[in-house]
């Protein structure tokens, strides 16, 4: 009889991209999200959660780098309905679609905040994963620019909120608009262009990676990278390119000497002066607030990827310097941006409607602030409340109940009681500060021992015999001043 060949065990590994998240991780990436949120409420923003699946025509041909409508996103197709559906790759799109569902029962201006994961079908590299959290803010129907210079403002608050100094970053503006008007003088602004405008963006968004000779390459014939790739060029002119290169490189000391570098750039394009105008406002605006070039600055080199912006566009780049993975120093650079995207309603409603927003990458701001220091590698554990005799569970689940009752994050030991050492190990790897320790002798004096097991490790290192006698660890107390006594010793421990 033929043997029955196994099945094979699964592989117990996350899909290539993904990654799991643990306690302390977990923890930060939580309160990060509290911090973000307290500002965006203040400012006047209410919280929305959308769904987060979306019909592949609702998230639209948006994402950088497609051509398609469903590459780049996780998408299925439905059996009995055979629509296709997909995973959001980002919070915006799905705003727009929510917005134009129940425009008639929202307040216009509506200002609406969220935050959560977002997935994109990409290729996954060091440091990109293709699941990733996203926290965004977005004001939808309000075409005056003063909505964009607030959600700059609030890009820059939030920023210092979760620990980024003043110096450790700044927020740069630009103006699609602008860049419209250069195109349209370069001769490359109509619809038959739109192949070359693509690559005229893409190839300005990669300057601080490729540096003016890269992007010179792309917008002309095209570039071969150090793998051999080649990427097909705009076919730009040299003349051509040179104004394109001369509006990356228009900044200048102030934003009104930018500006006026701008104008000139932009001379007879309509679109493009109005563009201009608008970062004169915008700079007037957060000026009037007391955001200056310090926080918040005109920068023509930003464009961002995505292709639904037209207006505003904004990028929070964190300025201190980090060693990459060849110990090279480099900044850290971009982890917010967003702007204006006064058409993707309309795909939806037929009808202009305003809309701004921003967008923080969550990982990667936490990457930041770890590699700053400002972040606890560790975060603290339960009180272990140890087992010396099973049969007594319900007086140790008694005094989990207490400290509980009072606040403190406590556990009694569920694993095997026989062994006390791996009790203590247990604790030492959940990263317990106290553990309870009443054995018989102390139920019968009505005693508890309180062993302090932040210090006792501190004093494991380094004491001498001198200090184990000046500070014990370990704490016999009466049963009643249980809560007290921990409470005492938290407090010592910070």
């Amino acid at each position: 009889m033929a043997k029955v060949k196994k099945a094979p065990r699964p592989k117990a590994q996350a899909p290539k991209g993904f990654r799991d998240y643990f306690g302390a991780e977990v923890t930060q990436r939580n309160e990060m999200l509290q911090k973000i949120a307290g500002v965006y409420h203040r400012y006047g923003f209410d919280a929305l959660e959308s769904s987060a699946v979306e019909t592949v025509e609702a998230l639209g041909k948006f994402l950088p780098d497609v051509d398609r409508p469903n590459e780049g996103v996780f998408a299925w197709q439905e059996d009995e309905t055979a629509d296709w559906l997909a995973l959001r790759y980002d919070l915006t799109a799905p705003l727009a679609r929510v917005y134009a569902e129940n425009r008639n029962e929202l307040p216009t201006p509506y200002r609406r905040y969220a935050m959560g994961p977002v997935w994109r079908n990409e290729k996954p590299g060091p440091g990109r994963f293709r699941q990733f959290y996203q926290c965004d803010a977005d004001t939808v129907g309000a075409g005056s620019v003063a909505a964009d210079a607030e959600i700059c403002a609030m890009l820059s608050d939030t920023l210092e909120v979760v620990g980024i100094e003043r110096g450790d970053y700044i927020v740069r503006v630009n103006n699609r608009k602008v860049l419209n008007g250069v195109m349209e003088v370069c001769g490359i602004a109509g619809d038959d262009k739109e192949a070359e405008r693509g690559i005229v963006l893409r190839a300005i968004d990669k300057l601080d990676r490729l540096g003016e000779d890269g992007v010179r390459a792309l917008l002309g014939e095209g570039r071969k990278d150090e793998s051999g790739d080649y990427t097909k060029g705009a076919g730009l002119s040299a003349d051509q390119a040179e104004i394109v290169m001369g509006f990356m490189s228009a900044k200048r000391s102030s934003g009104a000497e930018t500006a006026a570098r701008l104008s000139e750039l932009v001379q007879g394009s309509a679109i493009g002066e109005a563009g201009v105008q608008e970062l004169l406002t915008i700079a007037e605006l957060l000026e009037a607030q007391g955001y200056g070039p310090d926080r918040i600055e005109i920068d023509p080199s930003v464009v961002r990827g995505l292709g639904y912006y037209t207006g505003p566009v904004f990028e929070a780049e964190l300025t201190f310097e980090i060693e990459d993975e060849k110990g090279r120093p480099r900044n850290f650079g971009s982890v917010a941006g967003g702007g204006r995207y006064d058409d993707l309603v309309k795909r939806f409603t037929g009808q202009e409607v305003p809309a701004t927003g921003v967008s923080i990458g969550v990982d990667r701001l936490l990457a930041a602030l770890q590699m700053k220091g400002r972040l606890e590698s560790h975060s603290a554990g339960p009180v272990v409340v140890t087992v010396m005799d099973k049969n007594r569970m319900a007086d140790y689940q008694a005094m989990v109940a207490e400290l509980r009752s009072a606040g403190i994050r406590a556990e009694v030991y569920l694993g095997n009681p026989k062994n006390f050492g791996n009790q203590l190990k247990y604790a030492d790897k959940r990263n317990s500060p106290i553990a309870i320790i009443e054995g018989g002798d102390e139920k019968e004096n009505g005693v508890i021992q309180i062993k302090d097991l932040i210090l006792g490790a501190k004093i494991a290192e380094s004491a001498t015999l001198e200090e184990w006698k000046d500070r014990p660890s370990q704490y016999e107390v009466p049963r009643g001043d249980l809560v007290v006594k921990v409470r005492e010793i938290l407090e010592s421990q910070g």
